[in-house]
């Protein structure tokens, strides 16, 4: 849905665009001055003189992007932020108009604003995906017909034009189909229930979590009561071996304790029946050493 300014707003763009439009457009001879002036002199008068002038530029691209549902006034301040951007780096001895050479600096910034704010969800991160985002309604109605939706031999077109996979393209679709919508936006008029108040919550209840600690806690004090029951060489491989996050290779701990590597294998083996043995004693139903979910 388009963002609908308030009156006061509204009042002060309206004020804004008429007094840009009633500025005269610069002559060849005294942009490319203004410009020389605020490039060597860096005189601010030169550059407020310029940007003025060309503010009624700012104002006819910001029209091209009205059906984005964003502010004017955003739209207008992006704008002239590019604006300013293209007077710093403006050379008049290129022999190009300053309007032409603005344009595009307008342009990319209200593109820049349109994809940071049109949704929540972070749009055209890369370049076929922007020009996906930003050409796509005006192919669309090049062959919509009656507001039918697209058809795969629609989808496929676009895709051609703009030179993007067909799933980008449904995806754009989907995009542009559905607005972002508020978790807090009430259900009704009349209701002050809230979307969210009927969303399921994913997380395990409070009672869930504190019986997953007390068993976690439980289980770990059984494991170190069967670990005591092992001799210290079995001890120290299970540790390094099995506890540990990198734990460490049959080899090296075959140096250490000078024996084989296959040898270390056979004493883990063997420390991790004693194990498992000494754990079912502890319990009645082996499926209490498993965490639960």
């Amino acid at each position: 849905m388009a963002y609908v300014d308030d009156p006061v707003t509204q009042r002060a763009n309206l004020d804004y665009i008429k007094a840009a439009m009633r500025r005269p457009l610069l002559e060849r001879s005294d942009e490319f001055a203004l410009a020389e002036r605020w490039r060597n002199q860096k005189d601010p008068k030169a550059l407020h003189v310029l940007i003025n002038s060309y503010a009624r530029l700012v104002i006819s691209v910001a029209a091209r992007f009205r059906n984005y549902g964003l502010p004017t006034g955003d739209l207008i301040q992006e704008g002239n932020v590019g604006l300013m951007q293209a007077a710093a780096r403006f050379e008049p001895g290129r022999e190009v108009r300053f309007s032409t050479y603005a344009t595009w600096w307008i342009r990319s910034a209200m593109q820049d604003y349109v994809l940071r704010n049109w949704s929540i969800v972070r749009t055209g991160t890369t370049a076929a995906q922007k020009s996906l985002f930003f050409n796509m309604r005006r192919l669309r109605g090049k062959i919509e017909n009656d507001g039918e939706s697209l058809t795969d031999e629609n989808r496929q077109w676009i895709a051609d034009q703009l030179k993007v996979g067909l799933s980008d393209v449904k995806e754009m679709e989907i995009r542009f189909a559905g607005a972002d919508q508020s978790l807090n936006a009430p259900l009704r008029d009349t209701s002050d229930d809230e979307l969210q108040d009927f969303m399921a919550d994913a997380a395990p209840n409070p009672e869930d979590v504190v019986i997953g600690l007390r068993d976690a806690q439980t289980r770990s004090r059984w494991l170190a009561e069967a670990i005591s029951d092992l001799t210290p060489r079995e001890q120290q491989i299970i540790r390094q071996r099995r506890l540990e996050d990198e734990g460490v290779t049959l080899e090296s701990l075959g140096k250490e304790f000078g024996i084989s590597k296959e040898r270390v294998r056979q004493l883990e083996q063997r420390a991790l029946n004693k194990l498992r043995t000494a754990m079912m004693r502890r319990v009645e139903n082996r499926r209490d050493l498993l965490p639960t979910v």
